[in-house]
């Protein structure tokens, strides 16, 4: 009996050695790509039966391919050639989009300041709106002042399903995120109409840079284990 459960982030194959990258390759018990055709099937007739899926994917890996340099060499000499500001940009202009929105952080505003310059500058139109718009108190959802950041004042709550709601008023192709909260961030996903990608998550204590904690999570933050 296979177990059902699929968990690919405990595979113990090289990457190379995976029956996800190669037909003759090792798999564990627990791998999807052996144990759940019939979702591989259904998936495949999502891209090829849903209008855009295919083409959506098919610019997505190609700008894939687009942020390596020397392919022509082979596998073993590629390397990285694209920030991910310019690959957002780049898969834009492939899709022909030609409204971007931006869901930002208040906390982020030098930064979305920025990027709506550089958006500006290839030429797209740009819709954006600050976590903080609308002027809502936190005591309508229920915050005590006991939990605000300052107990001392009346602080205006994050509001991603109206910044998902000014986005899509706004008649947006696509979508990008600075910088919002755990779960603002998730409710923003779940009311915007546009498809969407992340330029950058918060995380205030590592200046943005999530992954640092996990690169040090057996010396610095070996406290989160």
């Amino acid at each position: 009996m296979h177990n059902e459960t699929p968990n690919c982030a405990q595979c113990p194959y090289k990457s190379s050695d995976r029956i996800c990258r190669t037909e003759d390759g090792k798999s564990p018990d627990f791998c999807p790509t052996r144990n759940m055709p019939e979702l591989v099937e259904q998936s495949l007739k999502e891209y090829n039966n849903t209008p855009g899926i295919c083409e959506f994917t098919k610019q997505a890996s190609i700008q894939e391919a687009d942020g390596y340099m020397n392919r022509d060499l082979g596998y073993e000499h590629v390397r990285a050639s694209k920030t991910r500001i310019e690959e957002i940009m780049g898969f834009a202009e492939k899709m022909n989009y030609k409204r971007l929105g931006m869901a930002f952080c208040i906390g982020l505003r030098k930064e979305a300041k920025v990027v709506e310059k550089l958006f500006s500058s290839k030429g797209f139109d740009v819709v954006s709106a600050v976590c903080k718009v609308g002027r809502i108190s936190k005591e309508h959802i229920g915050v005590g002042k006991d939990q605000q950041i300052a107990p001392d004042t009346t602080e205006a709550m994050c509001n991603p399903v109206l910044q998902a709601m000014i986005l899509n008023k706004g008649k947006t192709d696509f979508n990008v995120l600075l910088g919002l909260c755990v779960g603002h961030d998730s409710l923003f996903f779940k009311y915007t109409e546009a498809p969407c990608t992340v330029l950058a998550v918060k995380d205030r204590l590592l200046g943005h840079n999530p992954l640092a904690a996990v690169y040090n999570v057996d010396s610095y933050y070996r406290c989160l284990k």
